[in-house]
């Protein structure tokens, strides 16, 4: 007994050596939060310039969007290397891992990349610096393992992923009221939260009207505490939470839950005008789904998916109907009916002066 937990001590100091934090906020919380910002500046941002150049017809615009979009593999999986902490060996390996489990995931390219990144990484950090020929080990093994582990793995993950995707996309066109309710609080939720709302979206390949619903949510979070909070924050706040990220409550939400009830109240009667009433959906890249109006990035993707569905010849043309509802889903009704919500909840003391207070 005492050698085996002298055992244990030991592998325990040397995961601590080598910086290997086995926990959930690490994996779930840095990683992927790292994993959308490594989507962001390749596959979002990419979507974002080929779109300019499409609807310019501008060649070059779109030949660096493509650019750009094919290589949100490797940038997902460098990004999570780097959340991860890991040296700089391991972070340029993690590229051929990232091309290859995004490539063989599929669909769900991205959920592949997060576990099998994370594997590859910690792994590689482990055997990192331990031999004298550490240049040519530590990326053969983290290469290897990371590659391996996609061939045996991605599809299954891809496919799994794709079902759930499916699942719920299915679920939202047979019960758009529901469900549209359901995915609007749900992922708007998640926005909000340490978590990446983005990361999921392009992992389950949410679209559809189901992706219009998460447009609903995301958009009443941060266009929500935009508007609730201006008195408090301003201008600056206004602009940090309704173009950047209405994760900047996280903080107050802690000290007071309650200031997160007008903007989820406000998903929740979103949710369904979208999927009910104006049937907005999102049939550009999945992970514009999770994004909200974070620089206007789910809106760019409803608008995509239109120029999609114009070119498939699925859509006749864009209508003043359709950019009505996107204007009243994602900026009109969460701007109002949060407002409203929060300053009932501030008559009746539920939220008090500077409970939405940022330090900005």
């Amino acid at each position: 007994m005492t050698q085996e937990k002298a055992s244990k001590n030991g592998f325990k100091e040397f995961l601590a050596r080598k910086n290997v934090v086995i926990s959930a906020r690490r994996y779930f919380i840095d990683a992927m939060g790292a994993m959308a910002s490594g989507l962001f500046a390749s596959l979002l941002v990419g979507t974002i310039i080929s779109t300019i150049g499409t609807q310019t017809g501008f060649q070059p615009l779109i030949d660096i969007g493509n650019f750009a979009k094919g290589v949100a593999g490797p940038a997902m999986a460098v990004a999570i290397a780097y959340a991860l902490q890991s040296p700089p060996l391991v972070l340029f390996s993690l590229l051929a891992v990232g091309s290859a489990a995004n490539t063989l995931g599929g669909a769900g390219g991205p959920l592949a990349v997060f576990f099998i990144a994370i594997i590859a990484a910690e792994t590689g950090k482990m055997v990192s610096k331990e031999t004298k020929i550490d240049i040519l080990v530590t990326p053969l093994v983290t290469i290897c393992v990371g590659v391996l582990l996609s061939m045996l793995f991605a599809p299954g993950i891809g496919s799994a992923a794709s079902l759930i995707g499916k699942l719920i996309m299915w679920a939202t066109e047979l019960h758009p009221f529901l469900m549209g309710i359901i995915v609007s609080v749900t992922v708007g939720m998640v926005l909000t939260l340490p978590i990446s709302s983005a990361a999921i979206c392009a992992a389950l390949g949410l679209t559809g009207l189901a992706g219009g619903a998460a447009v609903a949510g995301c958009s009443a979070q941060m266009i929500g505490f935009a508007v609730m909070s201006y008195k408090e924050n301003k201008a600056g706040g206004l602009v940090s939470q309704g173009l950047g990220t209405s994760m900047l409550q996280m903080g107050n939400i802690i000290r007071n839950p309650r200031i997160w009830i007008p903007p989820i109240l406000a998903s929740a009667i979103t949710g369904p005008i979208a999927t009910c009433v104006f049937g907005m959906r999102m049939d550009g890249e999945a992970i514009a789904s999770g994004m909200g109006t974070c620089g206007l990035v789910g809106q760019i993707g409803v608008y995509t998916g239109w120029i999609n569905d114009i070119a498939e010849g699925t859509r006749g043309a864009i209508t003043a109907f359709d950019w009505i509802g996107l204007i009243m889903i994602c900026f009109i009704l969460p701007a109002l009916l949060t407002w409203i919500f929060g300053q009932l909840m501030r008559k009746a003391g539920m939220i008090k002066e500077n409970d939405l207070k940022l330090d900005i």
